[in-house]
């Protein structure tokens, strides 16, 4: 074997060793990849998380052009730096970055900006606007439709009553805190709205939240309504409540809305409802590939929301052929 040829195996089997997902080896061996992508995940514990890098995988799987190499940062903000890091010394061609913590990536998301490596950042923004470009939901819009929601389901504008519990997504990231700005625009403006919590957080965990609404549960007798920044967080708190035999005495609403949770939950009867908050993978790879090839992005791009409730939980499931 020709020594160039050990060095592009030793290469590539180095890439492989250090992600977590890769497009098949054999695709990559078959033919010359033209752009070589990065996408630094925060983690894949979360089923939405999941889903993001199944959406990201699908899409690369429709450009034969990319090498797409994904790494997981296993919910730990250091090795997700660290992952980062990696990828700016393999020198790709674009880096996607999902943080875990806005403030905890802005430094190394800002060192593969000074290596002129085009950055999307999905999901999560940074502490800085040189990136190429964001693509993600808008969460103050999406907590806006929530809290709108939730006043209707307390009585409506001008006559809501009720005690809420809202249980909060990690602290430490935007999207939670938008989440609750929003929310808070429409239950804030009703004297008979009580929030009875002050900024549990659940780090968007199931198991967080059901211990969050339990303790919740011993010390308020009444509780009308919980408000979950995701959907397993707003199903914690239902099971929490379930458990107690309190489950029938308030409403349940979460954010996401996968098929095989928030919105089979809803139909269940188990949420009240959850409102959609899509991955960005397949269109944060559309955009890179678009801007790889030359083509002008848009600085933000932003995803569509829709409510899902009993009413349409069952049509969304089978348009899913779930």
């Amino acid at each position: 074997m020709k020594r160039r040829d050990i060095m592009k195996l030793t290469a590539v089997a180095a890439v492989l060793a250090t992600t977590t997902a890769l497009l098949p080896a054999g695709e990559v061996m078959a033919q010359e990849k033209k752009w070589r992508i990065g996408f630094s995940q925060a983690t894949t514990i979360e089923p939405w998380r999941a889903q993001f890098n199944k959406d990201i995988i699908a899409e690369a799987a429709k450009h034969p052009e990319v090498e797409l190499i994904i790494t997981d940062g296993e919910d730990k903000t250091e090795k997700q730096v660290a992952d980062v890091e990696n990828l700016i010394r393999q020198e790709v061609d674009a880096l996607l970055v999902s943080p875990k913590e806005s403030a905890g990536l802005t430094g190394v998301v800002q060192q593969a900006i000074d290596a002129k490596i085009p950055v999307f950042v999905l999901d999560r923004n940074v502490d800085t606007d040189q990136y190429t470009q964001f693509v993600g939901g808008d969460n103050k819009l999406i907590g806006r439709a929530a809290g709108e929601y939730a006043v209707e389901l307390l009585g409506g504008k001008g006559k809501a009553q009720g005690n809420i519990v809202e249980i909060w997504g990690g602290m430490g990231t935007q999207p939670a805190h938008d989440r609750h700005d929003g929310f808070h625009e429409f239950t804030d403006k009703e004297p008979g709205i009580k929030h009875l919590l002050d900024q549990q957080s659940g780090d968007w965990k199931q198991d967080q939240a059901y211990n969050i609404m339990a303790t919740a549960l011993r010390n308020n007798e009444k509780i009308d309504l919980v408000y979950g920044h995701n959907d397993p967080m707003a199903y914690g708190a239902y099971l929490a409540a379930k458990d107690a035999g309190r489950e029938k005495e308030m409403k349940f609403i979460g954010i996401d809305a996968l098929p095989n949770e928030g919105v089979t939950w809803v139909n269940n009867g188990e949420l009240t409802a959850t409102f959609l908050y899509a991955t960005p993978g397949a269109e944060g790879l559309r955009q890179a590939v678009k801007f790889l090839n030359g083509e002008k992005v848009e600085k933000t791009v932003t995803l569509d929301t829709m409510k899902v409730t009993k009413e349409n939980a069952a049509e969304i499931l089978k348009e899913k052929g779930l």
